[in-house]
């Protein structure tokens, strides 16, 4: 299997086309992606501002895959890390950890299940920012704020079937868990076809956010957010 370094270096390759630049940036992604794979690759695009005609402007293309590739070098290091302790914990006689580690909790009732939803929904941060972040929580640091962004505003209390959930306005996290004990899913109202956001249709020609796709957008696109019961 080729390396994610091999596909960086492809990235940077000024002698291949820029679709099969971004097929590489796209291989990349299917091997570390903080956000989920829609949602990462959504926020590189906003993050290195790439445009629609990727020809326009193919250094956005690197500024994707470095940002990603500073995000991924923070994280080897932290689960190189939490791996000899695991070892250690195995040997002492604790087979199970206490609680699964950010990048391996279970997609179902993750409190960030969300992002996988709905690709416009999730942290602002840098991916590099939101790996410090996610890691300085793992030691043990008392951050303020949503545990994935650090939004220190109010939340936004959503209905369930047997009770409420707090979410996160920024990022849509789960804030406080449904009281039931269940976990609930929150899926867009509207959903978009991943092939417009892949073509970038969110994007103007320079870069820029597009106004008009979606329609609804932040706070107000979480608001609109519909919950299901998880049911594993």
């Amino acid at each position: 299997m080729t390396s994610v370094l091999t596909h960086r270096a492809r990235v940077h390759d000024e002698r291949l086309s820029a679709h099969r630049r971004l097929g590489a940036l796209r291989t990349c992604l299917t091997r570390f992606a903080p956000y989920g794979f829609r949602a990462t690759y959504h926020h590189l695009t906003l993050s290195a501002r790439m445009p629609r005609l990727l020809e326009a402007d193919p250094d956005s293309l690197v500024r994707a895959v470095e940002e990603l590739h500073e995000a991924r070098v923070l994280w080897l290091a932290r689960a190189e890390e939490y791996e000899a302790l695991r070892r250690a914990e195995k040997r002492a006689g604790r087979r199970r950890p206490a609680e699964p580690v950010w990048w391996n909790h279970p997609c179902w009732d993750a409190p960030d299940a969300t992002w996988r939803a709905d690709p416009f929904v999730h942290p602002p941060l840098r991916l590099p920012d939101y790996v410090r972040r996610q890691n300085a929580l793992l030691d043990g640091a008392d951050l303020p704020g949503c545990p994935a962004c650090g939004d220190e505003g109010p939340t936004l209390s959503r209905p369930t079937a047997h009770g409420r959930v707090e979410l996160c306005l920024t990022c849509a996290r789960v804030r406080q868990p449904c009281p039931c004990g269940r976990w609930h899913r929150f899926e867009p109202a509207v959903r978009v076809g991943w092939s417009g956001v892949w073509r970038r249709e969110h994007l103007i020609g320079t870069g820029a956010p597009n106004p008009r796709w979606p329609g609804v957008q932040g706070p107000d696109r979480i608001e609109r957010l519909k919950a299901y019961e998880v049911r594993p």
